[in-house]
């Protein structure tokens, strides 16, 4: 065999297949002028050594884990809450009174609200990115759901016989591997292709499809780059998100701009947690966007970002933040307002630092009402390249009187 027939064989690239010669104690057979000779020893040394690698990236057999239904806290995400619940449960149990309804105005992975939500709160959850929206209609809906319906595509999804298609185009051997990649792809047709599915159902199965691509990304946790090397050989497998099947208590969805959002709601808590620096979620997830979006649009540059990435551009990722920010408060109508932030104001790389100072949060809350503020140690989301001492997640809450 040639070298390109082994690696259109095996999903990889010539520089994955280079790296895992040279630095990942891959052996194989060379000739005099160094090129790869793929006789059979070769062949099944590299065959060995994915399947090795495969079970080191599974933790062993993955078969437990995939019966395993889908939690919302299951995604890698940029300023994820899921470790601060306990710390914003304590400063609302011991500081407000009489919540029964909770805003959750920039939703993200939707945990927050989720965590009222299972306490038995009224809860709004809102999100500019589709992705997101997507699951909050799977986790926080009210339709009812055919469980075994679902379960048959999800079966159908983990099954297809796979080809080449426009996500393994894109992002075969970039994002993904080979295999996994065209996988998403037909999975994606699928739930494309499928009829008399409620709004809440096409979003069961497009969220089991966001959490697997998670779950398999070659990536740091975010898709603003992907690693040289593919090191994600895990198969991709579809599982079923563990919707409520009972009601707890009144939801509201929405896919709007926060700032418009307020002027037309009222909660006894909103909860704010705004983007920090200048990473557009819009560019961070743009991978998770396009898939869900499905409108197969040409890419460009080495991330494989769509031209067009306006509609999730957010004014608080730029040096507007503190006007908009300005705007959302004294917007709100609500009984309390509890604002997430950190002190990142100029600790990190430049595009980690925060947009709007602590002088400027407390300067603005405080035409609501009297701030306080408290502090938990909390560890900043990097990619290894920035090491921030005393970093400290931050909740301003405000009893509103004016």
């Amino acid at each position: 065999m040639k070298t390109r027939e082994v690696l259109d064989k095996f999903h990889i690239s010539q520089v994955t297949l280079s790296e895992w010669s040279k630095r990942g104690g891959l052996k194989l057979n060379r000739d005099l002028r160094g090129h790869y000779i793929w006789d059979d020893e070769s062949l099944n040394n590299l065959k060995n050594y994915i399947k090795e690698r495969t079970a080191k990236n599974q933790g062993g057999s993955n078969e437990t884990f995939n019966k395993l239904e889908i939690q919302i806290q299951n995604r890698r995400y940029l300023g994820a809450k899921s470790r601060l619940l306990d710390f914003i449960q304590k400063v609302v149990d011991e500081h407000t009174e009489n919540v029964n309804s909770v805003a959750d105005i920039f939703g993200g992975t939707g945990v927050v609200a989720n965590h009222f939500y299972q306490q038995g709160h009224n809860i709004i959850v809102n999100d500019i990115l589709d992705s997101n929206y997507i699951s909050y209609l799977t986790f926080f809906g009210q339709d009812t759901v055919d469980d075994d319906k679902i379960r048959n595509i999800l079966d159908r999804m983990n099954n297809v016989e796979v080809q080449k298609n426009y996500v393994s185009d894109n992002y075969g051997d970039k994002y993904f591997s080979k295999e996994n990649a065209m996988k998403i792809g037909e999975a994606r047709s699928i739930i494309e292709g499928e009829i008399g599915l409620s709004q809440r159902e096409r979003a069961i199965l497009m969220t089991s499809l966001i959490y697997a691509m998670d779950k398999v990304a070659n990536t740091v946790g975010h898709y603003d780059a992907y690693r040289r090397v593919m090191d994600s050989l895990t198969p991709i497998y579809f599982r079923m998100p563990a919707y409520n099947k009972e009601r707890k208590a009144d939801t509201s969805i929405y896919h709007e701009d926060a700032n418009l959002l307020v002027r037309s709601i009222m909660a006894d808590l909103i909860y704010i947690d705004t983007p920090y620096n200048s990473r557009q979620y819009g560019d961070v997830y743009h991978v998770l966007e396009n898939i869900v979006d499905w409108k197969m649009p040409k890419l460009y540059g080495i991330a494989m970002k769509p031209k067009d990435r306006s509609k999730t551009k957010s004014s608080y990722s730029t040096a507007k933040a503190p006007v908009v920010f300005n705007d959302l408060i004294t917007s709100i109508n609500a009984h309390y307002i509890m604002v997430s932030y950190n002190n990142m104001a100029q600790k990190g790389a430049s595009r980690s630092n925060a947009k709007i100072s602590n002088e400027e949060i407390i300067k603005i809350l405080s035409q609501r009402g009297e701030v306080q503020v408290y502090a938990e140690d909390f560890q900043m989301f990097n990619t290894g390249k920035t090491h921030v001492d005393d970093h400290k997640e931050l909740l301003y809450l405000v009893k509103v009187t004016r």
